[in-house]
């Protein structure tokens, strides 16, 4: 199938009344069907399978806020006289998605912990980042930060890029396959928080050649240590996921645990320019 009938199947499918809405990348459905159409005997099968990837990969099952109603929100805790108002805005915001509700009681002493192997980030990239960046006041960043996050569902990174900019930082959120187009931007630190196993399922040994195109001096990837039903134990699974996918790399890893997640601190050996 050329490169025409691709995309125009990949259209049709986010022209569809689940994903219409979210303003996904064509390119993220050209690369799915690009993988599963030579291994399908019929095109319907090879389109069941790039649906329900799809699907994993939106992964609406995980949580969304209501989007306008929540920058509502954050323009009026921004407007308040309440010091606190700004922080229970983003509290609630990142308790609308399983990802980083998972997180909130770790959040005051988290990200001192990750700064204490890496050093303070002047230049940061949040990679699949979900609702993550609204931690940013938990990371005790100064607002001279370049925060650089990348996610595909276009109504999130236009949320995100509105409390950059209520909070003093340049909206720097981009809707990007980051599979498809690895960030070009060099800096000290990425994080790829709770996303790496579900990129294996995606598309099978992509992590290995994925991490090597950053330019980071610092990959900090996490992983959960247990379902979301907290039923099955997946610590040692993630384990193998990060070990195997360095083998042979000369990257140090510091792992720090935490309850329910385990961060992997990766020093890659890039030395950024100062």
């Amino acid at each position: 199938m050329n490169q025409e009938s691709i995309q125009s199947l990949a259209v049709n499918i986010l022209s569809s009344r689940k994903y219409r809405d979210l303003g996904l990348p064509v390119e993220t459905v050209c690369n799915l069907l690009e993988q599963e159409l030579p291994r399908h005997r019929s095109q319907k099968d090879a389109l069941d399978a790039v649906r329900q990837k799809l699907h994993n990969i939106v992964a609406p099952y995980l949580g969304d806020p209501d989007y306008p109603e929540a920058a509502r929100k954050l323009e009026q805790a921004f407007a308040s006289p309440d010091p606190e108002a700004v922080r229970q805005a983003c509290r609630a915001t990142l308790a609308a998605h399983a990802s980083t509700r998972e997180r909130l009681a770790l959040l005051d002493g988290f990200y001192s912990r990750l700064w204490q192997v890496t050093g303070l980030p002047r230049t940061l990239l949040d990679l699949a980042c979900g609702l993550h960046p609204f931690s940013f006041l938990w990371m005790r960043l100064p607002l001279s930060t370049c925060y650089y996050a990348y996610d595909i569902v276009r109504p999130r990174v236009d949320l995100i890029n509105r409390y950059f900019s209520l909070q003093g930082l340049q909206p720097l959120a981009a809707v990007q396959d980051i599979l498809v187009e690895p960030p070009a931007v060099e800096a000290d630190v990425a994080l790829f928080f709770k996303e790496a196993h579900r990129f294996e399922q995606r598309q099978h040994g992509c992590n290995r050649p994925f991490w090597q195109a950053l330019r980071v001096s610092w990959l900090l990837v996490s992983l959960p240590t247990e379902s979301l039903a907290k039923k099955h134990n997946l610590l040692e699974g993630h384990r193998r996921l990060v070990y195997n996918t360095l083998d042979g790399l000369n990257w140090p890893v510091t792992e720090l645990e935490f309850e329910g997640e385990i961060v992997f601190c990766i020093e890659t050996g890039i030395k950024r320019e100062t």
